[in-house]
């Protein structure tokens, strides 16, 4: 049984006209120079507050390997010590506990195994992940954090879609960096 007060959120940091990645997986863009004087600062207390929220966290095998070669690269584990699952049917080094891989009928899993158990379920990576996601009417919002910058061509957020998914714009805030993040619901 579904907990009803969980909840599944897709997110992603995206250029601004729409990719996650460029076209080999590189995401050397994501530091941006931008300064937008009206924006809000990210301040480091609120971010960690904010951090704290999230129960665990749900990834494609790409953003896992992506995870794994900045935390190689010096820049830290970005999940901290939160559940984080991947999902793959490939084998991958596991480099921490928190670390869990699943393969499978992702309904069964989002729905039999992390909604009775964490009430805050965040998607942080996959563009096929993310769409099957939306497909499969598990989603309750989306979270785009679109950074100031145009790539050209790269990964797209979402994979194809076989339908429309009707949204509601809930929340719209911009920052000192340039960054602006929408939040939608995933109406019904």
């Amino acid at each position: 049984m579904a907990n009803r007060d969980s909840h599944v959120t897709i997110h992603m940091v995206t250029s601004l006209d729409g990719f996650i990645a460029r076209k080999d997986g590189r995401v050397d863009w994501l530091e941006t120079s931008d300064e937008f004087v009206g924006g809000d600062t990210m301040d480091p207390g609120f971010v960690e507050a904010f951090l704290k929220t999230i129960d665990c966290y749900v990834m494609g095998s790409r953003t896992y390997e992506t995870a794994l070669r900045f935390e190689a690269q010096g820049l830290g584990w970005s999940y901290g010590d939160k559940p984080t699952f991947v999902l793959t049917s490939r084998e991958l080094p596991r480099t921490r506990d928190t670390v869990e891989f699943h393969s499978g009928d992702l309904s069964q899993f989002v729905n039999g195994r992390l909604r009775p158990t964490f009430r805050s379920i965040w998607f942080v990576g996959g563009a096929v992940l993310s769409a099957e996601c939306l497909r499969l009417g598990l989603a309750d919002e989306v979270r785009y954090s679109i950074l100031p910058i145009l790539i050209g061509d790269g990964i797209p957020f979402f994979e194809k879609l076989d339908r429309d998914i009707a949204l509601h714009l809930a929340e719209v805030k911009a920052y000192k960096s340039g960054m602006v993040e929408l939040r939608y619901e995933v109406r019904a």
